[in-house]
């Protein structure tokens, strides 16, 4: 199977929805809520599909938000469309299955059960061995 046809799959968009249903989060630039994603799956997906074949489609615009640090300024946070994180979550699925796998284990970014404060602990790990060079590669 292609590797389009396993994203767009009924199975995976059904595990993408839950998933960002579960992640609640707040509605993008056409202000849909994650409890209406469903429904309009049931309605549209088909006409999605297409357009994501006949490379015709186009995610919305990003809702720029601001949220507090506590240092008092503040920090751009960008929210997708409910649809294109249905979308984005349903992509995620399929190529974690393919890279996950064969990824460094002292990479961090971006993946899962791992985060910032795992990585910091590996260097001062490696400073505490001796190590006196840190290459940080994205």
């Amino acid at each position: 199977m292609e590797l389009i046809e396993k994203i767009l799959c009924e199975e995976n968009l059904q595990k993408a929805i839950r998933k960002v249903k579960k992640n609640k989060g707040a509605p993008g630039v056409d202000k849909m809520t994650v409890q209406e994603v469903e429904e309009w799956f049931n309605q549209y997906k088909e006409d999605l599909i297409s357009k994501i074949l006949n490379k015709q489609y186009k995610p919305m615009p990003v809702k720029r938000v601001y949220i507090p640090k506590p240092n008092g300024k503040q920090r751009p946070l960008g929210i997708p469309t409910v649809v294109d994180r249905v979308i984005q979550q349903a992509m995620l699925q399929v190529l974690s299955e393919i890279y996950e796998p064969v990824l460094s284990e002292h990479s961090y970014g971006f993946r899962p059960n791992r985060s910032a404060h795992m990585a910091m602990e590996e260097v001062l790990s490696y400073l505490n061995e001796g190590y006196e060079w840190i290459v940080d590669l994205d």
